[in-house]
């Protein structure tokens, strides 16, 4: 592997941008290039975050010798068509969350990722972020014995206008697929793959989910409440209950604190900064390490996630016009 690993972006919008942003801060990572359906944008992006070259296709820059690894962040309809590309031309893929809209989209990405031995992770960067790494610690040192019970919600108050992409059923809009995958995959983080979902929803006049609670049992017993919405605010706090403590994690998808409590103990805090570097270093560190998947978010556990999203979306009758 060269000294230098070469991103390419494809889909130059706000996402990518915070993402060109801390690439710049990785001493191994170079922006050579970003892809875009239209010249201008991809220029302008290219001179906003110094990236090397811009085309005005994706099929252009995929076909950069330079590139190295893609990061697909486009809107989620498009992810599972974007990363197959991006697989087909050679290239490793961070594709961002959700990773794909259903599991047959996310197999056939799987699939075509072991076929050509290609590197391939969600980015859910929350999974990379210092404090989320601390807690998988304290989690898996039986800190608070074992974890019982997890609460985790995320909302927000989107203004009101059809058109745009969270509310657009043709782009896979929705709390679910734009937040509901954090709380799920805190929950996947904790206990793995449920054994019964139960959830309700309350469908917008634009047909996708605007709020939707979920339940979630597991083999021993285990629950998980989660919640999300992009028309309701909530705390986006998680709490981790144990049979000999708890965790608290305030802003957990991005969270720079966590507080460990046990009975009769002084609490434990832990702290660190987030960012989407963290989920960068990772796929890079893969890559120099010849893995085609990252042990923090194996494939497999991706597609256990979208599998769970598929059952609260069967449950809250929210199918997509073009599934």
């Amino acid at each position: 592997m060269k000294d230098a690993i070469g991103w390419g972006i494809l889909g130059p919008g706000r996402i990518a941008g915070r993402f060109a942003s801390e690439l710049k801060t990785l001493e191994e990572a170079r922006l050579v290039a970003v892809g875009s359906r239209s010249a201008d944008k991809a220029a302008s992006f290219a001179s906003e975050f110094g990236c090397e070259r811009a085309y005005g296709s994706y099929a252009e820059m995929l076909a950069d010798p330079a590139v190295d690894a893609v990061y697909v962040a486009t809107p989620h309809n498009f992810h599972c068509e974007h990363t197959l590309l991006s697989l087909d031309a050679g290239k490793a893929v961070l594709c961002e969350k959700p990773f794909a809209v259903n599991a047959g989209e996310t197999q056939r990405m799987i699939s075509r990722a072991r076929e050509r031995g290609l590197f391939l992770m969600e980015a859910m960067w929350s999974r990379f972020n210092p404090v989320t790494v601390q807690v998988c610690e304290w989690l898996a040192a039986g800190r608070i014995g074992e974890p019982r019970m997890l609460t985790a919600d995320f909302g927000f108050r989107a203004a009101w206008n059809p058109e745009t992409r969270l509310f657009n059923p043709h782009l896979a809009g929705g709390a679910l697929l734009d937040v509901g995958v954090y709380v799920l995959a805190l929950a996947s983080m904790v206990f793995g793959r449920p054994a019964q979902v139960q959830a309700a929803a309350h469908i917008g006049e634009t047909a996708v989910d605007e709020q939707t609670a979920m339940v979630l049992k597991y083999d021993q017993g285990q629950l998980a409440l989660l919640s999300c919405a992009i028309r309701t605010p909530s705390p986006h706090a998680a709490r981790i209950e144990g049979t000999e403590g708890a965790i608290e994690i305030p802003a957990f998808w991005h969270a720079t604190t966590a507080r460990l409590t046990r009975p009769r103990e002084e609490p434990v805090e832990t702290t660190g900064s987030f960012g989407f570097r963290y989920e960068a270093a990772e796929v890079m560190a893969c890559l120099r390490a010849s893995q085609t998947e990252s042990q923090r978010l194996p494939l497999a556990e991706t597609l256990a996630i979208v599998e769970t999203m598929d059952r609260v979306r069967e449950q809250i009758g929210l199918k997509y016009p073009f599934e």
